[in-house]
């Protein structure tokens, strides 16, 4: 009998305009590329014989589960998030979508974060997610404030440098 594991907490329903346009080429793609193009190898691999021995058959029916599967991911998730195109009021402080330059007082450095959706993240650009240990630091803060944030090197001490709305 496996170990009770809690439900992990949902990802926030946030997205930018530009993430949420990312996530439904991809399903339009998926459904009307390459679904059909998967379905089709798998008729004639299907039409070769046995199929409890052909290699190809079994990987297209895995290939069309996996594209099902992100499918179905894509439709519930797109239903449930919502696009923030507005911004905030107050643009001095750290909101959803907003670009961060912080300070890295114990290394020194500057690093740069964007606050996005978790179906957004991109490490290599600073995308990080609004449900992160580092951007639940950041929320509400401005300009000037400190932030120490725990991450797997242990805690590190940022400065606020500069908060917009607009990239840097």
């Amino acid at each position: 009998m496996s170990r009770y594991r809690p439900p992990s907490q949902p990802a926030a329903p946030y997205i930018t305009p530009q993430g949420r346009d990312r996530l439904m080429n991809e399903l339009r793609h998926l459904s009307d590329t390459q679904r059909p193009e998967v379905t089709k190898a798998l008729a004639e691999a299907a039409a070769e014989g046995d199929r409890s021995e052909n290699a190809e058959y079994i990987y297209r029916k895995k290939q069309l589960r996996e594209i099902d599967r992100r499918i179905r991911y894509l439709v519930k998730r797109l239903e449930v998030v919502k696009a923030v195109d507005k911004k905030p009021a107050d643009q001095s402080r750290i909101f959803f979508g907003a670009w961060v330059e912080l300070e890295d007082l114990d290394a020194g450095g500057i690093e740069v974060y964007r606050l996005v959706g978790a179906d957004e993240i991109d490490i290599d650009r600073g995308w990080i997610s609004v449900d992160s240990p580092m951007a639940k630091a950041l929320l509400k803060k401005q300009e000037g404030d400190q932030v120490i944030v725990s991450r797997p090197k242990g805690e590190t001490c940022f400065e606020v440098s500069r908060v917009s709305y607009d990239p840097f």
